[in-house]
This record gives C-alpha cells, sequence and structure tokens, in this order.
C-alpha cells in the first residue's frame, strides 16, 4: 500500500527489493498503524517516485540477508523494525553510544518504505528480536507506543510508590498505563470524557481525571502533585495546564508532538526546580527490553487488525479517532 497522493493509500505490486550490504529483507506478518502515519501520509511528497509506503510498527520473518550483515541475524528469524530506521555506527551520535539520536538514520515510512507491504527492506543495525510469547500483531505496536512508553517511564525519575500522571489515554496512553501500574507507581490517567472511564480503570489506573469534569491540575494537587507526568496527547494547552501539577524536582515527559508552541512558565521550572524534557522511543536494546518488560509483567496492546488490502479503511478509521486502542495491518487476507 503506497500514498497514492497525500491522504490516499493505493495497493500496487511492486518488484521484491534485493538487501544491499547491512541490510536484510523482511516478510512482513504484521504492521501496527500509529498517529504519526497520519503526518507521513497526509504530508506526502506527491513528486516522489516511487511513492512512499507508510508504517513503522513491523514484526516479520528475515527473508534474505545482505552481505555483512551480522551473523546473529539468521534467515527465518522474527524480527521487528520500529520509527528508527537503523543508527549507521559513524557520526558523532553513535560514536557516543546514543543510537537513537543519530544523525544518518532513515525514519521507516517516512525517509524510506515502511511496512504497509508484504516484504520491507531495513538496516540490520534497527532490527529487533521478537519474544516467542507475542504474537506477531501484539508485537507490532509495541514497537512504537509500547518502547516510547516504556522509556518515558524510565526517564520520568519516578521510584516506586510516586504519583504519576499519564496524559491522553490512546494508543500511547493505554500503554502507558499498563507499564505504570506494573512498575509500582501510583498512576492518575488524565483524560477527556466520563466514557474512557471503565477502560481507564481495567487498564490499571488508580485515578482517572475527567478534564471534562473538572480541573486536572487542581486535582493533582490535592493529591500532593505529580511526581511526573507523561504526556502522549497533541494539545499543548492540555500540557501545558498540568506543569502547575508536579512536586518540586518533578518531570514532564513530552512524547506527543504537538502543532502549537508549549506554553511554559519560567516560575514554574524555577521554584521547585521542575524539569520538561523529550523522550523518543529507543534504541534496538530498548525495544527489546521493552518486550520482555511486556511478557514478564503481561502487558499488552489493545488492537483491532485488518488485513492490508483495507489500508486505507484502516487508515480513515485512525484519522477518525475510530479505533480502540490500536490498528495493526495483518498479511492474513481472512482478518477481519
Amino acid at each position: 500500500m503506497q500514498i497514492a497522493r497525500p491522504g490516499l493509500l493505493e495497493l500496487v505490486e511492486r518488484t521484491t527489493p534485493l538487501p544491499q550490504a547491512g541490510e536484510v529483507l523482511i516478510q512482513v506478518e504484521a504492521c501496527g498503524m500509529c498517529g504519526a502515519d497520519i503526518g507521513d501520509i497526509e504530508q506526502a511528497n506527491a513528486a516522489q517516485q516511487p511513492p512512499r509506503v507508510p508504517g513503522h510498527e513491523i514484526v516479520g520473518r528475515i527473508l534474505a540477508i545482505g552481505a555483512n550483515t551480522p551473523a546473529m541475524w539468521r534467515i527465518g528469524m522474527r524480527v521487528g523494525i520500529g520509527r528508527l530506521g537503523g543508527h549507521c555506527n559513524a557520526c558523532s551520535q553513535c560514536r557516543r553510544g546514543q543510537f537513537q539520536l543519530c544523525e544518518d538514520q532513515p525514519i521507516v515510512g517516512a525517509t524510506c518504505d515502511g511496512g504497509y507491504a508484504e516484504i520491507v527492506r531495513a538496516r540490520a543495525t534497527g532490527l529487533v528480536a521478537i519474544p516467542d510469547e507475542l504474537g506477531s500483531a501484539e508485537a507490532a505496536p509495541l514497537l512504537c507506543a509500547g518502547i516510547a512508553t516504556f522509556n518515558a517511564l524510565r526517564k520520568s525519575g519516578a521510584q516506586a510508590g510516586d504519583v504519576v500522571a499519564i496524559l491522553g489515554i490512546g494508543g500511547l496512553g493505554h500503554m502507558a498505563i499498563q507499564y505504570a501500574k506494573r512498575m509500582g507507581f501510583k498512576v492518575v490517567a488524565v483524560g477527556r470524557g466520563s466514557d474512557i472511564a471503565g477502560d481507564v480503570a481495567e487498564l490499571g489506573a488508580h485515578v482517572y481525571l475527567d478534564t471534562h469534569a473538572g480541573d486536572a491540575a487542581q486535582a493533582l494537587q490535592k493529591m500532593g502533585g505529580a511526581h511526573a507526568v507523561i504526556s502522549t496527547a497533541g494539545d499543548a494547552q492540555a500540557v501545558a495546564a498540568l506543569i502547575p501539577a508536579l512536586k518540586p524536582q518533578g518531570r514532564l515527559v513530552v512524547l506527543g508532538g504537538t502543532r502549537e508552541p508549549l506554553a511554559v512558565q519560567a516560575r514554574y521550572l524555577v521554584v521547585g526546580e521542575r524539569e520538561v524534557v523529550g523522550s523518543i522511543t529507543g534504541t534496538p536494546h530498548e525495544s527489546e527490553a521493552a518486550l520482555a518488560f511486556s511478557v514478564l509483567v503481561d502487558a499488552r496492546p489493545r488492537f483491532e487488525s485488518m488485513p492490508l488490502a483495507r489500508a486505507n479503511e484502516a487508515y480513515q478509521r485512525l484519522k477518525r479517532g475510530d479505533v480502540k486502542f490500536r490498528m495493526v495491518l495483518t498479511m492474513a487476507a481472512d482478518d477481519a
């Protein structure tokens, strides 16, 4: 499924690519759909030839291996690839071991073809080994929503027993709640509307704050404040509104990109030494840690699946917000 024009996917047949040095060819079994795909599809370059194939939550089996690929990767091995398409091992960030910040790394589905396809070519440095305990469809969302929230919580500075607020109860937020609960935090979910209260409780949140029903920051302050706020929301105003709810030396970890500038009053940062930090997804090693933790504590994504041929229909539902909580494309023609 390639981007026919901005906002529209079309089903086509392409010649099977050959893996280059340091690359593998993956026979895709499942590819998750992510909110970031919307930007990739809506803002695609219509003049690009061939048109881009989106998708960056890919799980499949190695079909072919290029020259100079490490021996750990073998034909038939089940692997994944996420948003970061494999570090270069040569830039200044790689030399520091900060592979997630590589300056020469493809962005899967945006600067290189992604997983809305039966076959995808990928750099070996971006590969993630998939545990046997996870099905391909359930593992796919963990390569973006899973690793992003897992890493954000580990970077939050919170310790077991601390109050951690999760802003945004969607594809990322529903994983953040599960991980936070299992990491031993007191989990406060912050969302919009009473209709999701039952889902939030089932996912493991101790408290749900409905911003339609009251001021979430004030409610958190009455609890003594949050040691950390994990923001998965794309609403800059909603994110900024929770900064006053942070305890002294608390940390706001921003995952969701916002179109509007994030308004931060310096006094909240200075008085109380609070922090605002960003967090990207993670390295392949960190992704494998997130997958292993998911298996260990039985944290799984909630998703629907549809076959690749119905990707355009699935995408339109994703755009409307008519998905709970993730959508996964599979190569099985009989999926509904």
